[in-house]
C-alpha cells in the first residue's frame, strides 16, 4: 500500500525544508544564537557558579551613569564613584564635574556636587574615615598641530622681602628684548622674598611660582626662541622693579595635561566636599599612600605646566590639614606602585601609569623616607613593560609578598607581557621570581584581595587603551599558597584604561569603567566610555550556607588590643581577616591589603587581636571577616584602627615645636 501524505505531515515537510534553506542563508546568525543560548545555559547552572562564580550588570538609572575613573568603599559601606570630567573636553569646559555616592546593599545613588575637575586626582583612606582626594585637572591636552597659540612655562619672581604679590589670571607679560606679550592663563601667588641677616649683612633672595602663559593672538610670529625677561604690564614704582618674569622658548610644542593644587576630604557620612589645604605642588596623576601615623605621601604626577614633578615629594597631616614637602627629592613616574611595608619604608614595585621617561624612576625598590636612602630590588622580568601593569601585596600581608601583574611599554607602545613577577621582602636579599602567567598578555588587568586569600584577576588589553579590539575578557584566581591560578567566569564586557575593581563588605568584587581609544578593530571610529558597572559573585557565595558574625555594630580597637565577636557558623572557623578598604584608579589600589589576625574561639564566637606593628596596620577602618573551614567568608563588620598612642604622642610634641619655631621666625621678622 503506497504511503498517502496527510496535510500535517504535508506541512511539517515543508516546514522543515523552510528551515534548512534559511539555515543555509542564516547559518551564522542562528548558529551564533543558539551558542549564546548555550553559554547563558551553561554559566547559570548551580554546578558552574559554585566552580566559577558569577557577573551579574548593576541597574544604574540614566541620571546617575557617568564615566567612573576613581572608585573607594567607605566605611559606610558606600562606594565614591569619581568621574570629574570623565576624559571629556567639553565636559571641562562646561565645568561639568561628576560623583556619584552608590549604596550596593540597596542599590541607590546620589549625585554629589564636586568642587573642582577630580579628574586624574589622587586619593586614599584617613584614619577617621574620610577619603582625601587631592589633585586633578587645571587643562586638557592640546597635541602637536591643535595648538594655535605659542605658551609654554613663566617664572614669576618677587625681590620684596614685606610682601607677597599676587597675580590673577589673565595677568600680561611683555619680554624686553623679544617684545612679545603673553598672558597668563591662572591666577599665581608669590611669596614674599626670603630677607637674611648675617654679621650685620642684609641679603635678598627673590621668591618664585610658575604659572602657563599664552600669546595674546594666534600665529607663528608670536613664538619665541631664547630665554628673556618680562615686565609685568600694569605694575609701576617698586612693585615694577621687584616684580618680573623670566620665560625660555614659548612655543607650539604639545602641550600636556596640567594639574591643579587642591585637596579635598571627602566626609562619608555628612557625604560632601570639604576642602583643605592645597597641595604645595600641582599634580595630575599623582599616588597618595597613607603613612604608619596617618599621615599621606604624596609623590608625582604632571604640575600645572604639564611636566612630571621632578621629584618634589609631600605629606599630609590629618590633624593640622597642611602640606610640608620632604626635605629631599626623589623622583617617580606618574601614579607609582609606592606601599607602606611593615618596616615603615615605602615599597615601589616599578608599576605606574603614564607619564615619564623610559630611562629614569622605574626601577623597583625599597624607600626610605626619612633618610632618602634608596635600595633597587633586582630579578623584575620584562623590565621596559612595567607602566600599566598592577601590583597587589599578597594576603595575608604579615608576608610582605608583592606581585607585580601585566604590564606595556612606555607610552603608547604595543608590548605587552603575561608575565607575573613576585618577591618576598622578608627574604635574606629579596629578589623578584616570575609566578605563574596570566590570561593572556595585557596591560591593565584589575586585581582584588578577596577574604578566602584568593586574588582576583580580570580584564586588561593586550594593546594601548584596547587599541586593535584588544580587550580581553577573562579573569583567574590566584591562590598565594599554592603559587598557583585557575580560571573563573569571563567577565561581561571588556575593560582597559580608566577601570578597576574592588571588594565589597558582603564578599562581592565591583568593576568599572574602560576608555577604549577605539570603537573598532581597524581603528577608524571612536570608542565610547564604558559606563557599566558590574558585580562578580565568587565561588565561594554560592556555598550552602556562610559564618555570621553577630555583633555589627562598627567598633574601634587599638593596635595590640584584642575584641571578642560572637558568631554563628555550620563549620568552623579557620581564620580571621582585617581588610583595608579599596581605593582604585588608573591600575593602582595600593590601599587594600589583608591583614591575618590571631584569634582563640569561645562558647559563642571568637576573640581576636590586632597586630601592634603600625606600618602592618596602618590607621584606618577597615572590614573584618570570619572564614570557615571550607574557606567561605562572613559578611564584613567595620573595625577602627586609631593612630598608635605612641605616634600621636610624638606627633604632639613635633607640632609643638613647629608652632614654637614659627612664632620665633615671626618675632624675628
Amino acid at each position: 500500500m503506497r504511503f498517502q501524505p496527510t496535510r500535517r505531515t504535508r506541512r511539517m515537510a515543508v516546514g522543515a525544508a523552510v528551515v534548512v534553506v534559511l539555515a543555509g542563508m542564516n547559518g551564522p546568525a542562528i548558529w551564533g544564537y543558539a551558542a549564546g543560548q548555550y553559554h547563558d545555559y551553561t554559566i547559570n547552572r548551580p554546578a558552574y557558579k559554585a566552580k566559577n562564580g558569577h557577573w551579574d550588570v548593576v541597574d544604574v538609572p540614566r541620571k546617575y551613569r557617568i564615566n567612573t575613573i576613581h572608585a573607594a568603599l567607605l566605611h559606610t559601606g558606600k562606594v565614591l564613584l569619581v568621574a570629574g570630567s570623565g576624559n571629556n573636553a567639553a565636559n571641562f569646559k562646561a565645568k561639568s564635574f561628576r560623583t556619584v555616592l552608590w549604596d550596593p546593599k540597596r542599590n541607590t545613588f546620589t549625585n554629589i556636587p564636586t568642587p573642582k575637575d577630580l579628574f586624574c586626582a589622587g586619593h586614599t583612606q584617613l584614619p577617621d574615615g574620610k577619603l582625601l582626594v587631592a589633585g586633578g585637572t587645571q587643562r586638557y591636552e592640546k597635541l602637536e598641530g591643535d595648538v594655535t597659540k605659542a605658551g609654554g612655562l613663566m617664572i614669576v619672581h618677587n625681590e620684596n622681602p614685606d610682601k607677597p604679590m599676587t597675580f590673577p589670571a589673565g595677568t600680561r607679560f611683555t619680554g624686553k628684548e623679544n617684545h612679545k606679550t603673553f598672558e597668563s592663563k591662572d591666577a599665581v601667588l608669590v611669596p614674599r622674598a626670603k630677607k637674611e641677616t648675617k654679621d650685620g649683612k642684609v641679603t635678598v633672595t627673590a621668591s618664585t611660582a610658575r604659572v602657563y602663559v599664552e600669546a595674546l593672538d594666534k600665529g607663528q610670529k608670536n613664538e619665541t626662541g631664547t630665554t628673556d625677561n618680562y615686565t609685568v604690564v600694569g605694575l609701576e614704582g617698586a612693585d615694577a622693579r621687584n616684580s618680573y618674569g623670566i620665560a625660555n622658548k614659548l612655543s607650539f610644542d604639545k602641550k600636556d595635561f596640567q594639574g591643579i593644587r587642591d585637596s579635598f576630604e571627602f566626609d562619608p557620612v555628612a557625604e560632601r566636599y570639604v576642602t583643605v589645604d592645597p597641595m604645595e605642588e600641582a599634580r595630575w596623576y599623582p599616588t597618595l599612600t597613607t603613612l604608619q601615623d596617618g599621615k599621606v605621601l604624596s609623590v608625582s604626577g604632571l604640575d600645572e605646566i604639564g611636566q612630571v614633578v621632578p621629584g618634589k615629594n609631600e605629606v599630609y597631616d590629618p590633624a593640622t590639614k597642611k602640606w610640608t614637602y620632604l626635605p629631599q627629592e626623589r623622583f617617580f613616574p606618574t601614579y607609582p606602585a609606592l606601599f607602606l611595608t611593615d618596616k615603615g619604608k615605602i615599597f615601589y614595585t616599578g608599576s605606574n601609569a603614564g607619564y615619564g621617561p623610559a630611562d629614569k624612576g622605574r626601577t623597583p625598590g625599597l624607600w626610605d623616607v626619612e633618610s632618602n636612602e634608596f635600595t633597587e630590588v633586582p630579578g623584575i622580568s620584562d623590565p621596559d613593560v612595567l607602566e600599566t601593569s598592577m601590583s597587589v601585596l599578597l594576603p595575608p600581608a604579615q608576608q610582605q609578598r608583592y606581585m607585580v601583574l601585566g604590564g606595556g611599554g612606555v607610552g603608547e607602545d604595543r608590548k605587552s607581557t603575561a608575565r607575573t613577577r613576585i618577591v618576598d621582602l622578608h627574604a635574606d636579599k629579596p629578589r623578584f621570581h616570575d609566578g605563574p602567567d596570566l590570561y593572556a598578555k595585557v596591560r591593565y588587568p584589575s586585581s582584588v584581595i578577596l577574604p578566602d586569600d584568593t586574588v582576583l584577576t580580570t580584564n586588561g588589553s593586550g594593546d594601548y587603551r584596547g587599541r586593535s579590539d584588544s580587550n580581553v575578557l577573562r579573569a583567574e584566581l590566584y591562590d598565594p599558597g599554592a603559587g598557583a591560578t585557575r580560571p573563573v567566569a569571563d567577565p561581561l564586557v571588556g575593560r582597559n584604561y580608566h577601570s578597576g575593581a574592588l571588594l565589597l563588605p558582603d564578599g562581592r568584587v565591583m568593576t568599572f569603567g574602560s576608555d577604549s581609544l577605539f570603537g573598532d578593530e581597524a581603528n577608524t571610529r571612536p570608542g565610547t566610555f564604558q559606563q557599566q558597572i558590574d558585580l562578580y559573585t565568587p565561588p565561594y557565595l554560592f556555598r550552602d550556607g556562610r559564618p555570621e558574625i553577630k555583633d555589627t555594630e562598627p567598633r574601634t580597637v587599638k593596635l595590640g588590643e584584642q575584641t571578642s565577636y560572637r558568631t554563628h557558623a555550620t563549620g568552623k572557623v579557620a581564620k580571621v581577616r582585617l581588610i583595608r578598604p579599596g581605593s582604585f584608579t588608573h591600575v593602582t589600589n595600593i590601599e587594600q591589603r589583608s591583614i591575618a589576625l590571631d584569634f582563640t574561639a569561645t562558647s559563642d564566637g571568637v576573640t581576636v587581636t590586632v597586630p601592634k606593628d603600625p606600618s602592618l596596620v596602618p590607621p584606618g577602618w577597615y572590614m573584618l571577616n570570619v572564614i570557615d573551614d571550607r574557606g567561605t567568608p562572613s559578611e564584613a563588620v567595620w573595625v577602627k584602627v586609631p593612630v598608635a598612642d605612641d605616634l600621636a604622642k610624638a606627633d604632639q610634641e613635633k607640632q609643638k615645636e613647629r608652632e614654637k619655631k614659627e612664632e620665633k621666625e615671626k618675632d624675628q621678622e
